[in-house]
Formats: C-alpha cells, sequence, structure tokens
C-alpha cells in the first residue's frame, strides 16, 4: 500500500490518495483524524499517519457492519 509514496506525503499526496479535496483534508489535519504537521508553510503528513487513518476507518466499517450499522 502507498509503495509510490515516500516517507513524507504533501497535501496533495493526502488529497490524491484519499479521493478528497483540500478542505476536507485540512479539516482531517485540525481535526486530528490524521496527524499531520508544518514545516514552515508546508503541510507534512507521515505516510505512517495515512495507514492508520485508512486502517482505523476499515476497522471502523467492519466493526459497524457487524453490529447492523452502516
Amino acid at each position: 500500500m502507498l509503495e509510490n509514496y515516500g516517507d513524507m506525503l504533501s497535501i496533495e499526496d493526502v488529497m490524491e490518495i484519499l479521493g478528497v479535496g483540500k478542505n476536507a483534508t485540512y479539516d482531517l489535519f485540525r481535526t486530528g483524524e490524521i496527524h499531520a504537521f508544518r514545516l514552515k508553510r508546508r503541510w507534512k503528513v507521515p505516510k505512517k499517519a495515512i495507514i492508520d487513518y485508512i486502517n482505523k476507518r476499515y476497522d471502523d466499517q467492519v466493526k459497524g457492519a457487524k453490529h447492523g450499522k452502516s
């Protein structure tokens, strides 16, 4: 998963990976759902933070499906 990306991702990388827009990406950073930080004026996201986010979302969906939730 994500082999074509470096260890640190840009906001554009995150947008591409998740298929969301810039505002939705900023919201994920702001709420702490995705751990990111600013280096000078640029957002940086460890690849592990995206993998963790995707795994958590998947696990939450699986748990919800087992309990009859969508």
